[in-house]
């Protein structure tokens, strides 16, 4: 479920005449039954709004006074938001004949034609207010309140984001909130400005047009909304923008250092751009320094799980899950433990809106028997990042909407996908050339295309943290063994590397450096040219003693890739 609100206005929209039909009102059950919520949003106070609306109880929140005021029915709590008027600017404009007059908690209210005399006052007291037209009325609020600004707080109340909550209304008092909600609706008797700029245009009108809509949202959700409206734009391909949409599950794969870490840098700064929030799980430390996001974990102390679910639970905050401290086999059972929790989350506030899952066949294993369990039924808003798609979960990979494939195997990531998923593989699959990638939507029945992606603007420093303080496989370890095979000490990253070295002793040192093991090391697992040219040229160079060499190599190490950071309390 994406659209977890409605955001209604009432006259005009809800009400007729100050008057909520009994089918218009039946609606708003089923959307509540549906475990959603609903804001009423308006521009009346709230004593009124009770007296002619007796079950505002429906509601989970009340924005009245056209923003100035927070109302929960449940708790009947009440919070204005904005400055109380002056008493000096509302006996002003008694005494100049402005009436009918209605003063709020916050709100000034009356009627045209009196807007003229209003501005007037409001100019010679030096007032700092707002006017503001709903269909005839006239109301002063203090400079910057308005509906969007009052169910912004209402939102922050309920710890949703505007990108889930479709917003219906009618008037120009309206607008404002409903450019601010993630889908917006005009019912029929808007005002053709309204109708206008709306997502959406109801055939009904008022209450009618409601119904219609919270029919609609109950049965598509999210699939009312244009891809264009709130997707992810990947990159362009024939002159036409390509998006992603929160809804999709999406799968990007390539070999090795093809770009696949850069791609997903890129769609966090989209996201950043669009003000959804995301979560990566990072599990070998690439995304360290990510803007825009916070980290938990490094390379020395493993994140927790209430850890990760308190960060998640404000609006505001993008994080970064960094496993190093984590073992390999140790990763998927994170991620279990973990999941379910967030999943629950997500069914609540359908946030954080994307969930970037890196090295997914570490965390989403085919070979493990539980991972059915620990799955939802949907991954909307996922991203899942792997060298190795044969080795993630069918069910995970069952789940996919969208392949981004990298590289000079793309073809094969396709083919691969669809043998794993048993599905027929696509026909004339084109090669990839440049920085260009294919994109494929498996179940729309198109072709696969070439897209050209996004850039990012920052550049992540690749894989030095994990490589520098993380846990590298058996096969990607160093061992010093000597020239007798007395020894099998195994660094499994390089710091631990540079600690073994400083203990070892001179003859085994100089083996593995007459030998080129440490350059072969460096260039071909950690991956690093420069390092390894550096140390090549100390392994060649036979006037260097066991104690310079050593420094030289150690050094040069050390310059590259920082200790390891002292994890957050």
């Amino acid at each position: 479920m994406y659209f977890i609100a409605l955001a209604a206005d009432y006259d005009g929209t809800l009400a007729h005449d100050g008057i909520v039909a009994k089918k218009t009102l039946a609606a708003l059950e089923r959307f509540k039954k549906s475990g959603r919520k609903l804001v009423l949003v308006t521009g009346r106070e709230l004593p009124d709004l009770k007296r002619v609306f007796p079950e505002l109880s429906l509601f989970d929140k009340v924005v009245a006074e056209n923003g100035a005021m927070i109302y929960t029915p449940a708790s009947e709590e009440e919070r204005v938001i904005a400055p109380s008027p002056e008493p000096k600017f509302v006996a002003r404009l008694k005494r100049q004949g402005v009436k009918p007059l209605s003063v709020g908690r916050s709100i000034v209210a009356t009627w045209e034609p009196h807007q003229a005399t209003v501005l007037d006052i409001i100019k010679k007291m030096g007032l700092e207010l707002e006017i503001i037209f709903n269909k005839g009325a006239v109301m002063i609020l203090p400079s910057g309140i308005n509906k969007a600004t009052g169910l912004a707080a209402a939102l922050q109340d309920l710890r949703l984001s505007p990108h889930n909550v479709v917003g219906v209304g009618d008037a120009e008092n309206d607008h404002a909130f409903l450019q601010a909600c993630g889908c917006s609706a005009a019912v029929d008797n808007a005002i053709p400005a309204v109708k206008d700029t709306a997502n959406l245009v109801m055939r009904g009108a008022r209450g009618k047009g409601v119904e219609q809509l919270i029919a609609k949202l109950i049965k598509r959700d999210h699939a009312i909304v244009p891809k264009r409206h709130d997707g992810i734009v990947l990159g362009s391909s024939g002159g036409d923008d390509v998006y992603l949409s929160p809804s999709d599950t999406i799968l990007i794969a390539g070999s090795s250092g093809i770009g696949k870490s850069t791609l997903a840098t890129a769609l966090t700064e989209r996201f950043v751009e669009s003000g959804f929030q995301f979560c990566v799980f990072d599990p070998e430390g690439d995304y360290d320094g990510l803007e825009g996001a916070v980290r938990l974990g490094d390379g020395s102390s493993a994140p927790t799980k209430a850890q990760v679910l308190d960060l998640i639970a404000k609006a505001d905050s993008n994080i970064v899950v960094n496993g190093l401290a984590l073992r390999v086999d140790e990763r998927p059972d994170f991620f279990a433990d973990l999941l379910p929790g967030l999943s629950s989350f997500r069914r609540r506030t359908a946030r954080p809106h994307w969930l970037v899952i890196d090295e997914a066949h570490h965390l989403l294993p085919k070979r493990r028997d539980d991972t059915r369990a620990v799955l939802s039924l949907e991954l909307p808003g996922t991203i899942l990042i792997t060298v190795h798609p044969e080795a993630i979960s069918t069910d995970a990979l069952r789940l996919v909407t969208a392949i981004i494939a990298l590289g000079p195997k793309a073809k094969d990531v396709v083919k691969v996908f669809c043998k794993e998923t048993g599905i027929e593989p696509p026909k004339d699959i084109p090669t990839p050339k440049g920085a260009r990638v294919l994109f494929w939507r498996p179940q729309s029945g198109k072709k696969v295309k070439t897209v050209k992606v996004v850039e990012p603007r920052q550049s992540l420093k690749r894989h030095s943290r994990k490589y520098a303080e993380g846990q590298l496989d058996e096969a990607g370890s160093f061992y010093f063994h000597g020239p007798d095979n007395a020894m099998n000490l195994r660094a499994h990253n390089l710091m631990i590397f540079a600690q073994i070295a400083e203990g070892i002793d001179d003859k085994t040192w100089e083996f593995h450096l007459r030998t080129g093991d440490y350059s072969k090391w460096f260039r071909h697992q950690i991956r690093d040219k420069d390092l390894a040219r550096e140390t090549a040229e100390a392994e060649e160079d036979k006037t260097l003693s066991a104690q310079d060499s050593r420094k030289r190599v150690l050094d040069a190490v050390r310059r590259r890739y920082t200790a390891p950071a002292t994890a957050p309390e």
